[in-house]
């Protein structure tokens, strides 16, 4: 023999183990056919119960758009001006707590409306057919449920409940200042008529009806309200995302009320247009403001002057000018109008520069373009300082101030304003030199004038002065109209392409088909962990196949599950399959004897590893079949230390072969007959203290012999191998041995010790018996009774439920 035990894996055996691996899972179907139906049961709940969530979205498109009718020689050089990150700080704008502020106190989303639902309070904004008004500069309850039950359509009955331990707090939303409100009522109910004033403590607001044609008997609402801060925070999560390689922009939000997510998704894309468009005229409305008060104060000295000149002329008899007088005129009042402009831009520098280095918000710095400034590097410098700082401003409230993109803001706020500094100081000097050089001309007809009457010296001064003043105001009057103009002709750089729509759309959350998808598969998958967790756990052995892959030794044969009251099945019941598989034993282990003991008595050792796998049961029936085949037989029961046999055959154990080993009988004295033909017994006899030394003393030796001598066919019933040493004495008298496994009994490592023993070759000639085999085990199949081995070269022999193909075995499996 081999002392190796190999195990070769072969194609048809990996096959093989594929079948058995599935056998054994669908064996349990009856745990899918419960895990399932809960599985989906679970998730319609979860799918009923859960909030809907619904998603809606609006496109806009982000492009600077400029106004056709001004070129970059108009003297209203305003422009808010397009950047390179105008997507980006769109997505930040729409997430920013001043934005959802604006946009939630237009909307009035601080109230909420609620209706009592079947699994929770749901969400009925724009579904009540009420309103309810608060009124202003008033405290208002906040974070508690205002009940509003209708009695008919011209009265309703308001109820909040207090808990008087409690302290609640009143918001003003006009300047959102809080207070607190304590009260001793546990319920305030009372009745009120639609569109009366509620005076409260706590609440001051009016019930309107928006829709009279309701009918709101026995309706009930819930109402509450919210801190602006708190509701602000649920609006922050809108998501900007920019279409690649375009302007366009998609602005989307989630949340449980459609109607809710179309007003606020159009109201935050109408307010950051608004928002957008008074940023790009801020510089225009600055210069306005300007010349309006410019225009003020220039119209006022035009009128002063004009009663001036009235009343001079009056008095003394004046009233036009020489031919000398009139030229002199002529070319003094171009002169005053060139020093007046000169003066006012070197004026208007010492403001700009002055503010600059005195302010850190350039967002209102004074206009430029109400003088004729000749380099336009100062208006643009103004103007994108102006931007910079509006954008700064608008970063700053969503950034923390180490923020880099904030620093960078900054650094360019700082470059920019040190480079028009420079060109300030420049542009003044160079102004100073003209006005000068315009001084010294106009100090050469100053002495052309003094030689004239000093009436007419006088008028010529009064039309200088008035003239000056009439172009300056003609100047202005044209400003402002270019400035209403610019205003009013500028566009915001946001346009809607599409704006949200309520069209039916279904919830995105809870997502019905995946929830039952992944119901589906956790009721398959979670059973079948199960499944594959027990059979790694699971040590002990169920199949042939187990016992083939795991022992060298032979396996005999399979016997089926006892399911009589009585050990004697073969004798009780000799037409049943389970005898059947005896006789099929009984068959081969003919093969097991050698041709030296063929016509000789026979000694067969039944033994096994712990009790309760069989070995008893296998030993009066292995007996019973030999008797009944007309072989006399006799079965002794070597179980010194838990005698059985004696109960199945109804005789006596007072007794036996512990009587006859320490000499208290004879042989003839303890072999009993039974009801079985050809049958004979020996009892184990009282249970002594020391059957190990019993069992191996000389006398056992002896009885054997002289039983040989009488029988064809000597059994004896041994106790555990795996437990003991006595089976271990008892085996060197057997020409076969028979070790006993149970099916769903025995355990894989109960093999080892005899595995070893075999391969030792301490033990020979033993062949395996698997016992209490159901046909329909665990493995869902099974070999019939009628399945047995053969020994070594001589083959095995199987039932017809063994041939049968695996698909007709599923198909038979399922029907069951």
């Amino acid at each position: 023999m081999d002392n190796r035990f190999k195990l070769d894996i072969n194609t048809s055996e990996q096959i093989s183990d594929i079948k058995d691996y599935l056998f054994r899972i669908i064996s349990n179907w009856k745990w899918f056919l419960l895990t399932i139906p809960i599985a989906l049961a679970i998730a319609y709940y979860k799918n009923i119960s859960s909030q809907k969530v619904y998603g809606l979205s609006t496109t806009i498109e982000v492009k600077e758009k400029n106004n056709p009718l001004f070129s970059s020689g108009t003297n209203i050089a305003f422009n808010w001006g397009g950047v390179s990150d105008k997507v980006e700080s769109i997505r930040k704008t729409l997430t920013s707590r001043t934005h959802n502020e604006k946009v939630i106190k237009e909307l009035e989303f601080y109230i909420e409306y609620y209706k009592q639902g079947r699994f929770r309070m749901e969400d009925v904004y724009g579904k009540t057919p009420f309103k309810i008004k608060l009124q202003p500069n008033q405290y208002q309850l906040i974070n508690s449920l205002i009940k509003i039950d209708f009695i008919d359509n011209e009265s309703y009955k308001l109820t909040v409940e207090f808990n008087p331990e409690s302290t609640y707090q009143l918001i003003n939303y006009k300047d959102e200042s809080e207070k607190k409100y304590k009260t001793d009522n546990f319920t305030f109910s009372q009745i009120f008529l639609i569109d009366e004033y509620i005076n409260l403590p706590f609440l001051k607001a009016q019930i309107v009806l928006i829709n009279d044609s309701n009918v709101l008997k026995d309706q009930s609402y819930f109402v509450e309200l919210k801190s602006i801060t708190q509701v602000t925070g649920k609006y922050r999560n809108v998501r900007a995302q920019g279409l690649q390689g375009t302007s366009l922009v998609e602005i989307s939000s989630t949340g449980e009320n459609k109607k809710r997510l179309v007003d606020y998704l159009n109201k935050t894309v109408e307010v950051l247009a608004k928002d957008e468009l008074d940023q790009k005229t801020n510089y225009a409305y600055s210069t306005k403001e300007f010349i309006d008060e410019q225009f003020k104060n220039t119209s006022d000295s035009l009128k002063i002057i004009e009663d001036n000149i009235g009343k001079f002329k009056q008095e003394n008899a004046i009233y036009n000018l020489s031919a000398q007088g009139g030229e002199i005129f002529s070319q003094t009042t171009g002169l005053d109008q060139i020093q007046k402009q000169l003066t006012d831009r070197i004026e208007y520098f010492d403001n700009l520069e002055s503010y600059i280095k005195t302010h850190s918000d350039y967002s209102k710095i004074p206009a430029p373009a109400i003088i004729n400034i000749e380099d336009e590097a100062i208006s643009s410098m103004v103007g994108e300082l102006t931007r910079l700082s509006i954008e700064k401003e608008r970063l700053s409230k969503e950034v923390t101030a180490s923020h880099p993109s904030l620093k960078l803001k900054s650094q360019e706020i700082e470059t920019t304003r040190n480079v028009l500094l420079e060109n300030l100081s420049s542009l003044k000097q160079a102004t100073v030199v003209s006005l000068n050089n315009s001084k010294k001309r106009l100090s050469s007809y100053n002495y052309q004038l003094n030689k004239l009457p000093t009436k007419e010296q006088k008028l010529i001064n009064f039309e200088r002065k008035y003239s000056l003043i009439e172009s300056n105001f003609v100047w202005l009057m044209q400003k402002r109209y270019e400035a209403d103009i610019a205003i009013a002709a500028s566009v915001s750089d946001i346009s809607v392409l599409d704006t949200a729509k309520d069209t039916g759309q279904g919830s995105i959350l809870p997502r019905t088909s995946f929830n039952y998808m992944v119901a589906l598969l956790l009721g398959i998958i979670l059973p079948l962990f199960v499944i594959i967790a027990k059979e790694v756990l699971d040590n002990k052995i169920y199949t042939p196949e187990e016992i083939e892959r795991i022992s060298p030794i032979p396996l005999l044969g399979v016997i089926g599950k006892n399911t009589y009251d009585t050990n004697l099945a073969v004798f009780t019941k000799p037409k049943s399959s389970l005898a059947e598989s005896f006789r099929s034993l009984r068959s081969n282990i003919q093969f097991l004897f050698g041709r030296n003991v063929k016509e000789k008595s026979k000694t067969i050792v039944v033994t096994s590893s712990v009790s309760g796998e069989g070995k008893t049961f296998v030993s009066i029936n292995m007996a019973t079949v030999f008797a009944l085949g007309g072989k006399k037989t006799i079965l002794v029961g070597l179980d010194l230390r838990k005698p059985k046999i004696f109960d199945d055959f109804e005789i006596s154990n007072k007794t036996g072969i512990v009587n006859y080993l320490i000499s208290e009988a004879t042989k003839e004295e303890i072999i009993q007959k039974t009801k079985v033909p050809n049958l004979d017994v020996i009892t184990s006899g009282p249970v002594p203290p020391n059957p190990s030394e019993l069992i191996i003393s000389p006398s056992t030796e002896e009885l054997i012999k002289s039983l040989k001598e009488d029988y064809e066919y000597i059994i004896l019933d041994t106790p555990p191998i795996g437990l003991v040493s006595d089976a271990i004495e008892v085996i060197k008298y057997a020409d076969t041995t028979m070790y006993v496994i149970r099916q769903g009994y025995s355990y894989k490592g109960m093999l080892k010790m005899i595995n070893e023993k075999y391969l030792k070759e301490e033990i020979a000639n033993i062949s395996i018996v698997f016992n209490d085999f159901k046909i329909k085990s665990k493995y869902g199949y099974g070999y019939g009774y009628g399945y047995s081995y053969g020994y070594g070269k001589y083959g095995h022999t199987y039932s017809e439920d063994e041939k049968k193909s695996f698909f007709k075995k599923l198909l038979k499996l399922i029907k069951k």
